[in-house]
């Protein structure tokens, strides 16, 4: 994976989503439009965590390389070289996949 030119802010993260399952497990193959977004995917970059009001950084849980579980529709989708990421705080990731 080459480097991201992209440094997010604060508390936010830039994930790339998992690809999406092409055929069901019974062997369906699925057209686009049936396709479920995945909520699966890949910490890319971190910022560097949030301000507290006490202006102290709260350091980010999440780091580069972690899989993540994310809400369906979490963060801001973008194009960075041909590539989908996705923008998102670190709220919006439910859980790290081991």
């Amino acid at each position: 994976m080459a480097k991201l030119k992209l440094n997010p802010l604060a508390d936010r993260v830039v994930v790339q989503p998992a690809e999406a399952e092409e055929k069901t497990k019974g062997g369906i193959i699925l057209p686009d439009t049936a396709k479920e977004k995945p909520v699966e995917g890949t910490v890319v970059a971190a910022g560097p965590g949030k301000v507290a009001d006490n202006g102290e950084v709260v350091k980010m849980t999440v780091k580069v390389g972690d899989k993540v579980l994310y809400g369906k529709y979490s963060g801001t989708e973008v194009t960075i070289d041909g590539e989908e990421y996705l923008i998102m705080r670190e709220s919006d990731i439910f859980a790290i996949v081991p």
